[in-house]
């Protein structure tokens, strides 16, 4: 795929690029603001055929958001498809714009539900807001075993793909939308490769205007620099270095993301049928 993956678009605003990031200790943590911010309803229509329930109380180590679908529990990353129509991927909001609580696909748990990411026993947050919908797309993993030729070999990190959703409305957590990807940063991260395609709300008002990253640019000038200062500086705070990215820094065009999709989705069905051993002991159910 090296070869195929080739191309650029966007520039980002220049820092000194870095292959890999050792893996330091950790520094003390930020104390989060003392009034949570938490997901409020949107405006922005989610795919009717996903329904959530909440298990456990928010902010616990117990607290999980299962997907269904009529009534079934289901597993997001296995029986929702990445494909939502021609040119439109289904995005999972793991979390909302505007919160800081680290929420996470359990990839290790049965059905893959969503919670909150821990770190020593402790839930995690981010040291500020995150200013985008993030999230994931389903029937997509980031294989650690294969070794990526354009970044010096640096492997994927374990997990499903990564999505920055820029549209306007804030999103729930656990809620399945329609996006249309438009460009990826290909994220290196204590050594491993963690891609975020930048993607926008099908329903969206800007999202019949907004079909490449010249376009991001113009409806929302500024973002794309914006989400590459955001992720990689967000550990900072908490004593580690800066998150390093490939391609010098560039936000990838829009063939180049589906190419990474085309291959992530590639990786996971090999994990999914078997023909790629599980040696990572993640949930397949």
């Amino acid at each position: 795929m090296a070869a195929a993956l080739r191309g650029a678009v966007v520039r980002a605003a220049p820092f000194q690029q870095v292959r890999r990031l050792a893996c330091p200790a950790v520094g003390p943590r930020i104390a989060r603001p003392s009034v949570a911010v938490r997901s409020v309803a949107t405006k922005a229509p989610e795919v009717p055929h996903y329904t959530n329930e909440e298990i456990g109380a928010k902010e616990t180590l117990e607290y999980r958001i299962a997907f269904k679908q009529n009534d079934k529990v289901i597993s997001c990353w296995h029986e929702i498809p990445l494909w939502a129509g021609e040119d439109e991927l289904h995005f999972i909001c793991e979390i909302p714009k505007e919160t800081s609580a680290k929420m996470e696909v359990a990839t290790d748990e049965p059905s893959t539900p969503i919670k909150q990411d821990t770190k020593k026993g402790k839930l995690r947050f981010y040291p500020y807001n995150i200013n985008w919908n993030y999230g994931l797309l389903p029937q997509t993993w980031e294989d650690p075993s294969h070794k990526n030729e354009d970044l010096d070999g640096v492997a994927g990190d374990n997990d499903p793909v990564d999505v920055v959703e820029i549209g306007s409305s804030q999103l729930k957590m656990g809620g399945v939308y329609r996006v249309k990807p438009l460009g990826v940063y290909a994220m290196i991260d204590d050594g491993e490769l963690d891609w975020k395609v930048i993607a926008i709300n099908s329903a969206d008002p800007k999202a019949a205007a907004v079909n490449s990253l010249e376009d991001v640019e113009r409806e929302f000038p500024g973002q794309l620099t914006k989400i590459l200062e955001w992720f990689r500086d967000y550990k900072i705070p908490d004593g580690k270095p800066a998150n390093a990215f490939g391609y010098d820094n560039r936000c990838m065009d829009k063939a180049f993301t589906l190419k990474v999709i085309e291959e992530t989705h590639g990786f996971y069905n090999k994990l999914k049928s078997g023909k790629r051993s599980n040696s990572e002991e993640l949930s397949l159910i």
